[in-house]
């Protein structure tokens, strides 16, 4: 019996006008840079779908991936007024046919009984995942890939009485020797 279960990873239904982007942000590392980006978004009208932040291999600066949604004849300016701010050292958007894009999910969920603890396994190996956590009535399964791939995970995974899920948002790195 498939169930469905709405959390705040759920896809909601796209806008025909609006497309997914993704843009790679290298900034130097200082406090206020996020929301000086944000804002740019902001103005522009674009809801940022996903954001992930970190570090560097060098301290002082830090790469953003940021997934949004908006109409694309925007996109070109919003990337010329993010790469003018101070602290911005480069941005780029990436497509799948010139980047790899991954994102993981983290899912908890009930299992009553050994068959339904066997049949959560075979789903989760199927999507080459991992179970991180395991008591005699949970688990919680770690899926990695790209975001069709985690929607399909979750989507499986459905059948099972859901307590909650965690997704990262996208990252990604450019093919080859491009710049990310």
């Amino acid at each position: 019996m498939t169930r469905t279960i709405t959390t705040s990873d759920t896809p909601g239904t796209a806008d025909p006008g609006e497309v997914i982007h993704t843009l790679s942000i290298f900034v130097n590392n200082k406090a206020g840079v996020l929301m000086r980006i944000c804002q740019v978004f902001a103005r522009r009208g674009y809801n940022i779908e996903s954001l992930v932040v970190a570090q560097g291999r060098d301290p002082h600066f830090s790469r953003m991936t940021i997934g949004l949604k908006g109409a694309p004849e925007g996109l070109e300016q919003i990337i010329k007024q993010v790469s003018k701010l101070i602290d911005v050292i480069h941005c780029y958007e990436h497509t799948s046919a010139d980047a790899v894009v991954r994102e993981m999910l983290l899912i908890k969920f009930l299992v009553e009984d050994g068959q339904q603890r066997t049949d959560a396994l075979q789903i989760i190996e199927h999507f080459n995942g991992k179970t991180v956590d395991l008591t005699p009535s949970s688990m919680v399964a770690m899926i990695t890939g790209d975001s069709p791939k985690v929607d399909a995970a979750v989507g499986m995974l459905s059948q099972f009485d859901i307590i909650e899920t965690v997704r990262t948002g996208k990252v990604v790195m450019a093919r080859g020797e491009q710049p990310t």
